[in-house]
């Protein structure tokens, strides 16, 4: 079956403007929440508290950005705009956004457009109060659910998932309700309506819910916030004697930062509710029968930032392995291995330490160049890529080197950087990619390009890519090596782990989603 011939309308539809940015893949975005189990001393710390989270999360997300705050009643303080939290947030708007908790999102668009309508987090005011929403991912069954919303009679203003995750909120589960909303059951509810894809940030007036997808496709964790007067020891925190003075929750570990601690991932399907008395679990929901666990394998290779944790283990090590099995699986004789910064610095690391061949700087990153878009053509494409980087000839003249990335996804730069590299005097230029190449779609919040822009869908074999942007070898991790080195130092409590390798080898976690019946 030609998976990629046979996408649907409505999939295509939804998509219209992905795939517009030169630097390749793009997450949909990052969530963060935080409360307060005390007073603290400025009625608008939470807010800044969020705003400096989302900062360390802007990697997942530069498009827009906002947050939500509440003072324990039922109208939120929210603010939102278009734009890099620097940009959307100053003193004069965070001093508006009073409260003791709130939620926070920046984004990338893949299902709806790039329009401040479309900024999260999304409110909306139910006969029994504000609810707000932020949302990574996407619904593979989106079009079911809205369905189902809009036959409720609820109306919906945007295409956006989240919106539609937040109105589908307010819908009463079937069992009904006594006393009031059981939102552990709806959000349980919404849950096994729409199993794919999602972490999830959802406030209250007094309290907030994590919540993780079933099959775990996108990341969660939670962390403590600190007293100011807690002891650092070797660059670690010692909590002993120390209460908590509130509880976080965020897309990457990355972001507890100075006074925040990890303590753990929200589990697949997990639902965790976060109030100023604590954190406990109040349900978990499995995935649908005879289907795995699916964390997406990307968020390794790509997304996350080097010093996240997920599954137990840091980022990092685990791209230093998938450099280790990259040598192992493609060896050749070179005088110094180098990567394209600074994507491909941990692979490139383990390539060097498992092949003994030396590392070195081969190319220099220039840091004031922002993101970088499609080019009309070869010369302005070029012009691009000498703008961003540049060759360092000690290293380089009269050398056979080893140039690692962790993705290629176009193909648009590598030609380019090739020139860099010969320009400055490189005898033979080897590429080597810490990852399998991109052949499908992705369904659940990352912008893939189509199929006729990913390159591997366009040449026959590695060879004919070499040939094409004058390299003297191109090799790939094969999806084996990717998921050997992902799982090589996993160890318990992870005792169940499942990845989603679907955009590798066009094996959906949940099946087509023509073909889902959820």
């Amino acid at each position: 079956m030609d998976i990629q011939n046979n996408e649907s309308t409505k999939w295509q539809n939804r998509r219209i403007g992905r795939g517009k940015r030169e630097a390749g893949l793009t997450h949909e975005c990052g969530v963060y929440g935080a409360i307060g189990n005390v007073n603290w001393p400025c009625n608008s710390e939470i807010a800044q508290f969020i705003c400096i989270g989302l900062e360390a999360l802007q990697h997942r997300g530069q498009e827009s950005t906002g947050v939500a705050v509440s003072e324990g009643h039922n109208d939120f303080h929210v603010h939102k705009g278009m734009g890099l939290v620097k940009h959307v947030f100053n003193t004069d708007n965070i001093a508006k956004l009073k409260g003791n908790l709130g939620i926070g999102h920046t984004r990338y668009s893949t299902s709806s457009r790039s329009e401040v309508v479309n900024c999260q987090p999304f409110v909306v005011h139910s006969s029994h109060g504000a609810l707000a929403v932020a949302h990574n991912g996407e619904l593979v069954n989106a079009s079911e659910l809205r369905k189902q919303v809009l036959d409720r009679g609820v109306g919906l203003s945007t295409h956006s998932d989240s919106e539609l995750i937040t109105q589908a909120l307010c819908l009463i589960p079937p069992d009904g309700e006594v006393n009031g909303p059981d939102w552990p059951a709806r959000i349980r509810h919404l849950m096994q309506l729409a199993p794919l894809s999602y972490s999830l940030c959802i406030m209250l007036k007094d309290r907030i819910y994590a919540v993780r997808d079933p099959y775990g496709n996108r990341p969660l964790c939670l962390g403590k916030i600190l007293p100011l007067d807690h002891e650092i020891i070797n660059g670690y925190g010692n909590d002993e004697g120390f209460a908590p003075e509130g509880w976080v929750v965020s897309s990457e570990s990355c972001a507890f930062l100075s006074v925040t601690r990890y303590l753990r991932e929200v589990l697949p399907g997990e639902i965790v509710e976060m109030t100023r008395t604590g954190v406990k679990t109040v349900d978990i929901v499995p995935p649908p029968v005879d289907k795995s666990l699916a964390f997406c394998i990307f968020e390794y290779v790509y997304f996350a930032r080097p010093n996240s944790m997920f599954e137990g283990q840091e980022v990092y090590t685990v791209r230093v392995h998938c450099g280790m099995q990259l040598a192992m699986e493609h060896p050749v004789e070179a005088d110094m291995v180098g990567s394209v910064p600074e994507s491909g610095n941990a692979a490139a690391f383990g390539y060097s330490r498992q092949s003994n061949i030396p590392l070195g700087e081969l190319l220099t990153k220039n840091s004031y160049v922002g993101r970088t878009f499609i080019q009309p053509n070869n010369r302005l494409r070029q012009l691009n890529v000498a703008l961003k980087f540049c060759a360092i000839q000690t290293n380089v003249r009269g050398k056979r080197v080893i140039l690692i990335d962790d993705s290629i996804v176009r193909g648009n730069t590598v030609g380019p950087i090739i020139k860099l590299l010969r320009k400055a005097g490189a005898k033979e230029v080897h590429i080597r990619v810490a990852s399998p190449p991109l052949k499908y779609p992705c369904y659940m919040g990352i912008n893939i390009p189509t199929r006729d822009e990913l390159i591997m869908n366009k040449l026959s074999s590695t060879k004919e890519f070499a040939q094409k942007v004058d390299a003297d070898s191109i090799e790939y991790l094969s999806v084996g090596g990717l998921v050997k080195a992902v799982r090589k130092e996993i160890k318990p409590p992870t005792k169940t782990v499942g990845h989603c390798t679907a955009c590798l080898t066009g094996e959906y976690p949940g099946g087509l989603p023509e073909e889902l019946s959820w």
